[in-house]
């Protein structure tokens, strides 16, 4: 069995409309969701060898603060390709990861990361956790699949099971939606 934590990256700043998207870091709301959800995702208990992360600047953020909060660092593998990537690009990049790593945190983006839940994880009705994604993977959104495969590379729809999902508004409810940032 392997485990994938899917970690969104926290909410980014949209002031600067001159500002690539690439290029867009985190707002103050997403600075406390990044720090938050970075002490549960320790006290989730998981131990991560392995980072994936889109190198986008809302993501670098993201880690950067979560990381800071538990005083904690994880080898983090930037890979461009995450960058915005469907979920069949996603599963591409933990096709390539190695097998003697049995936990990877992949850190990204939507739609791609929801999406990637959608393949994963069977249509079944027998998830509630599947159908609070159906709803909305925000922003700083946390989740874990237990995925029936010895190789990575065998990662293939429907393997996986959702087992944990955590946003932000669930450990702090000023976290929750707002009409203005």
């Amino acid at each position: 069995m392997k485990l994938l934590g899917l970690f969104r990256h926290a909410k980014s700043d949209w002031h600067d409309a001159k500002a690539r998207d690439f290029d867009r870091g985190l707002n103050k709301r997403g600075r406390k969701g990044a720090a938050l959800m970075g002490k549960h995702i320790v006290e989730h208990g998981v131990h991560w060898k392995r980072i994936l992360a889109s190198p986008a600047v809302r993501v670098a953020e993201t880690i950067e603060l979560a990381e800071q909060a538990v005083g904690l660092t994880i080898p983090v593998q930037w890979d461009r390709r995450i960058y915005l990537a469907s979920s069949v690009n996603l599963a591409d990049v933990l096709h390539e990861t190695s097998d003697d790593i049995d936990a990877v945190l992949m850190v990204g983006h939507n739609p791609g990361l929801e999406d990637l839940i959608f393949d994963l994880v069977p249509d079944d009705g027998m998830c509630p956790l599947r159908a609070m994604v159906e709803e909305k993977f925000p922003t700083a959104a946390f989740a874990v699949l237990e995925c029936d495969i010895d190789h990575w590379a065998d990662l293939h729809d429907g393997c996986a099971r959702l087992v944990h999902l955590v946003r932000p508004r669930d450990l702090d409810p000023e976290l929750g939606p707002q009409l203005e940032d």
